[in-house]
């Protein structure tokens, strides 16, 4: 009778842990269907972006920043500022892809990357869509913006 008991009290422990570890807040996914790899200069470039667009503070974006960027983005203090000033490209709300490509491996050994973001999104009741190229360095083995260029079609 008590190994019965002790039998039901390991599965009901084993239960409740399933059930706590799942109700932790996981991160939304990067990329298109969110599943971008974090170890690839896309995910950092798309990370990087939805930190000043998505986010109520530029930390993110300064610690996947470059010390000389990360510099300059302290300096607007808020993601207004640097949506108006640094990118000149303000949105209500935005959806951010990358260059689709078949680049599987490139990365994994490059030290540098330029990687093109889609911007598709409101602003003031207008629909812009944009892009801009995010060149990245690896820097102690993690990707690190390192400059944004503006649309050169424009």
């Amino acid at each position: 009778m008590r190994a019965v008991n002790f039998i039901r009290l390991l599965g009901m422990l084993a239960l409740t842990s399933v059930l706590l570890t799942g109700c932790g807040k996981k991160e939304e996914g990067v990329g298109r269907y969110g599943m971008l790899d974090e170890n690839t200069p896309e995910y950092t470039a798309v990370r990087f972006m939805r930190s000043i667009y998505l986010e109520s503070d530029i930390d993110v974006a300064v610690s996947l920043s470059t010390p000389r960027l990360a510099r300059v983005l302290k300096k607007y203090h808020t993601n207004r500022n640097v949506q108006r000033h640094l990118l000149n490209l303000k949105y209500d709300s935005v959806a951010i892809t990358p260059e689709s490509s078949n680049s599987v491996g490139r990365s994994e050994f490059s030290e540098q990357a330029t990687i093109t973001l889609f911007f598709t999104g409101h602003y003031n009741d207008n629909k812009i869509e944009d892009l801009r190229r995010v060149d990245l360095i690896r820097m102690n083995g993690d990707w690190k913006v390192e400059k944004i260029h503006p649309d050169h079609f424009m």
